[in-house]
C-alpha cells in the first residue's frame, strides 16, 4: 500500500476546454433536409400542437399545486421539452427563404398564434399560462381520438362477429360503441346509429344467453349478425367520408393545411 501511495498517477486530469466540445445531433438527420414553405408550415403546426399540450398539462399541474396549498413551480420536465421544441422550431425556421421572420413574427402571419394562444403567449413571456377563452384546437385531439376509437372499434366488432366461434362478449362491445356515439353529440348520421342500437340491444343481449353449465359457446341468430354487419359498416363508411358534420372540430386545422396547397 505504501509503494502504491508513492507512485505517480498514470495520467493528470485535464480542465475543460470549450473548443474540445462535442456537439450532439442525435435528433438531427443523418443526411441535409430541405423542408419547402408548405412542409415549414406542416412542422410548425406539429410542433405548436405539442408545445401546447405541454403547456395544457403545465398548467394543470399548477391548479392540482394550487388545490394542495403549495407555491405553483414548473417541473424540469416541462422547461427541458419546452425548449427542445422552441428549438425545433427555430431550426423549422432556417428552410424558409432569406431575410428569416422572427418566430413570434412567422406564427401571426401563418395563423398559427390564432390558433395557439398559449403557445403566442408563452414565447412572449417564457412561462405557462392558460387563456379565459377555450381556443378552438382544445378540441381537436379528443375529437380525433373519438372518431377513431369508433373507427377501431367498429372494425373490430365486424372482425369477431364474422370469425369468432363465441359471440359472448358482442353485446358488451356494442355497449362500447354505443357510449363513443352518445359521446359525439349533434351528428345526425350517428344518431340513427345509435337508436337503432338501443331498438336492438336489449333483444340480441337476450339471444346471446346461455343455460347454467352449458359447454355451447353463444352464437347470435343470422338477422342478428346482418344487422350487426349492416351498422358497423355505416359506422366506417360514415367515419372515413369525414362528412362536414364530422369535422367542424378539426376545421382550424383544416383550414391551416388547406391554405398551404
Amino acid at each position: 500500500m505504501a509503494a502504491v501511495s508513492v507512485t505517480e498517477p498514470l495520467c493528470q486530469p485535464c480542465t475543460y476546454v470549450a473548443k474540445f466540445k462535442v456537439e450532439v445531433y442525435v435528433k438531427k438527420p443523418l443526411m441535409p433536409v430541405h423542408l419547402s414553405s408548405k412542409q415549414v408550415g406542416m412542422e410548425m403546426l406539429c410542433l405548436c400542437s405539442q408545445l401546447d399540450l405541454l403547456i395544457r398539462a403545465q398548467v394543470h399541474q399548477f391548479q392540482e399545486q394550487l388545490k394542495q396549498d403549495t407555491s405553483p413551480e414548473e417541473s424540469d420536465s416541462f422547461q427541458r421539452l419546452g425548449a427542445e421544441i422552441i428549438d425545433r422550431m427555430y431550426l423549422c425556421l432556417d428552410h424558409l427563404p432569406k431575410p428569416l421572420p422572427q418566430l413570434e413574427d412567422y406564427l401571426d402571419a401563418v395563423g398559427l398564434s390564432a390558433m395557439f394562444p398559449r403557445v403566442e403567449v408563452f414565447l412572449i413571456q417564457g412561462s405557462p399560462v392558460d387563456m379565459l377563452e377555450t381556443p378552438a384546437m382544445d378540441d381537436y385531439f379528443p375529437h380525433i381520438g373519438k372518431l377513431n376509437q369508433l373507427l377501431v372499434l367498429s372494425q373490430q366488432l365486424e372482425d369477431d362477429v364474422r370469425h369468432l366461434g363465441s359471440h359472448k362478449y358482442i353485446a358488451y362491445q356494442l355497449a362500447v360503441i354505443y357510449q363513443v356515439l352518445s359521446s359525439l353529440k349533434g351528428i345526425l348520421s350517428l344518431s340513427v346509429l345509435k337508436r337503432d342500437i338501443e331498438a336492438n340491444f336489449k333483444q340480441l343481449k337476450m339471444s346471446l344467453a346461455t343455460e347454467e353449465g352449458s359447454k355451447t359457446e353463444p352464437q347470435l341468430p343470422a338477422h342478428y349478425v346482418s344487422w350487426i354487419l349492416d351498422m358497423t359498416r355505416s359506422v366506417t363508411s360514415s367515419v372515413s367520408s369525414l362528412p362536414e358534420e364530422l369535422t367542424e372540430d378539426l376545421g382550424p386545422a383544416m383550414a391551416f393545411v388547406s391554405s398551404l396547397t
